[in-house]
């Protein structure tokens, strides 16, 4: 029951990380319809400004947090004006859209490179190592703090959706853009600002992931493939749904250790989407056909 009980709480620290790592994807897939290939790119990119905040100035990660939400919103902006409004809408640009932001994603990596090597690198902080102890088990503090902020990030997402102005006119474009216009609402404006929002929350999640991980500049491969499953495996658009397919997720890989071998976890996560996409392709809280 220890075994179980530890399994399960180190379960419940990851679905806060993937559920961090998923937020922006899902926010951006769910106004604009794109699949932001360029995702996995921002996540190594803020892991990378993280390592240079805490190495030159001696910033901790988790108060790079707000740099990190500034800075990678204005990237998130540059790239919606730059590139991606330019593209057409509907299901005429889908394929252009994957094609470049997959562009932006290898320039971001290969940039990386050009500055860093390809040398892994890792923050040691002070309390990395440390670890509290939970009826019995110990559990890193770092891991516990990740899940922190990502409830605080899920709250607050939710407020700004829910509660605010700017968050019902994205709800609303997010509907039906057409009649948003017709109602004097700024579409263009409200893609710009999520975009530019989604790419900021892909930027907590380098942080974070920073805090937790050694990073390259192949870093963000897998967190982007596991924030698609995720997205899918809550429904498409649906934040409270991302929450609960990140738990899925993170349940599904920490339990499978019982059933198949340690370096075939990460393969659970891609069984599962293959289930959800045949019995229900909409997502556990999406529509169940979407045409």
């Amino acid at each position: 029951m220890n075994e179980v009980f530890t399994l399960a709480v180190s379960a419940i620290l990851l679905a806060g990380f993937y559920s961090a790592m998923a937020y922006g994807l899902g926010l951006i897939y769910g106004v604009l319809r794109i699949v932001n290939l360029a995702h996995g790119g921002i996540i190594m990119a803020s892991a990378y400004l993280t390592w240079q905040l805490f190495d030159h100035f001696a910033i901790d990660p988790f108060l790079a947090i707000p740099i990190a939400l500034v800075v990678f919103f204005g990237v998130g902006v540059a790239i919606y004006l730059g590139l991606v409004r330019f593209l057409p809408r509907g299901p005429a640009g889908a394929v252009q859209s994957l094609l470049l932001l997959f562009g932006v994603w290898l320039v971001i990596r290969n940039i990386a490179y050009l500055l860093f090597t390809g040398n892994e690198q890792v923050i040691h902080t002070e309390y990395a190592t440390s670890s509290v102890r939970i009826l019995g088990a110990s559990f890193s503090v770092a891991r516990i703090a990740v899940f922190g902020v990502a409830l605080v990030a899920l709250f607050a997402l939710h407020l700004l959706l829910t509660r605010t102005y700017l968050g019902r006119a994205i709800r609303a474009v997010a509907q039906n853009p057409d009649s948003c216009t017709l109602a004097g609402i700024n579409v263009e404006r409200v893609y710009v600002l999520t975009f530019g929002l989604g790419t900021a929350l892909a930027g907590l999640a380098g942080v974070l992931a920073s805090a937790l991980f050694a990073f390259t500049p192949s870093f963000g491969a897998s967190e982007l493939l596991k924030s698609f499953v995720i997205i899918v495996l809550g429904g498409l658009g649906s934040i409270v749904g991302i929450a609960t397919g990140a738990a899925v997720l993170a349940f599904a890989e920490v339990f499978s250790v019982y059933v198949v071998p340690p370096y075939l976890t990460s393969a659970v996560g891609f069984v599962l989407l293959v289930v959800v996409l045949v019995l229900r392709p909409g997502g556990l809280f999406g529509q169940r056909v979407l045409r």
